[in-house]
């Protein structure tokens, strides 16, 4: 009965190892894009520029509207999201300059500390 739980507890822990690998290879290959995406010099959406600077993608995707919000487009352009079944619905993206992302980076701060402190650090290092 105890070479069970071992299977299991082995089971179980390749698993967990299989999702690190797949949660750090998607983070790197995120964070690859954004600096790609602006190093060309256009003007970027604020998840992808937020990635760029350093923050995770989940965190920047969680924070993109906010830090959005009430801020002047520099560009916009027009892209496809996709809605439940196969119904897409086109809508306009705000697209940043790098001036202006910096400008904003300098004064947001979310209200949660710990994300506040994070975005003062991203804010100093830019």
């Amino acid at each position: 009965m105890a070479h069970v739980a071992i299977r299991r507890e082995h089971r179980t822990n390749r698993r967990a190892l299989r999702a690190t690998l797949r949660r750090r290879t998607a983070e790197t290959r995120a964070t690859r894009r954004a600096l790609r995406a602006v190093a060309t010099g256009t003007p970027q959406p604020v998840r992808t520029r937020l990635v760029a600077a350093g923050l995770d993608d989940a965190t920047a995707k969680r924070f993109a509207g906010a830090f959005s919000r009430g801020l002047v487009a520099d560009d916009t352009r027009e892209t496809d999201i996709k809605l439940k079944g196969r119904v897409r619905k086109t809508v306009a993206v705000k697209l940043f300059a790098a001036r202006t992302f910096a400008a904003r980076l300098a004064t947001y701060r979310p209200k949660d500390n710990a994300f506040a402190a994070r975005f003062e650090l991203l804010a100093v290092a830019a």
